[in-house]
């Protein structure tokens, strides 16, 4: 016996709501990524879960998922790309020295 569709997603809720506060009370852009990582997969079990509960076949919940960690793959290349060449520019990561990102 599976649980009510609203524990998923009152716990999806509350993983997003952890994401969100960590970008916001962060100045590490690496925490910053791995915060938008907690939301996405805040995301990700939303798409499961409405999957599982809606009656549709739950391999689309899959396929959204699956799809959504493959963006969230190339966001964290690029953002790791921006980081390091902040870094050899300004010798430090800390996003709050960051104002302007001139060649």
């Amino acid at each position: 016996m599976a649980l009510p569709l609203f524990y998923y997603v009152a716990l999806s809720l509350l993983i997003f709501f952890i994401g969100m506060l960590g970008f916001i009370r962060s100045h590490n852009p690496v925490q910053m990524l791995i915060s938008i990582e907690v939301m996405l997969n805040a995301a990700n079990l939303n798409f499961i879960a409405f999957a599982f509960y809606n009656g549709i076949n739950p391999a689309w919940g899959s396929v959204a998922v699956i799809f959504s960690i493959g963006i969230a793959a190339a966001e964290a290349a690029v953002g790791l790309g921006i980081i390091l060449a902040v870094f050899r520019i300004l010798k430090t990561v800390d996003a709050t020295h960051v104002s302007t990102l001139r060649g």
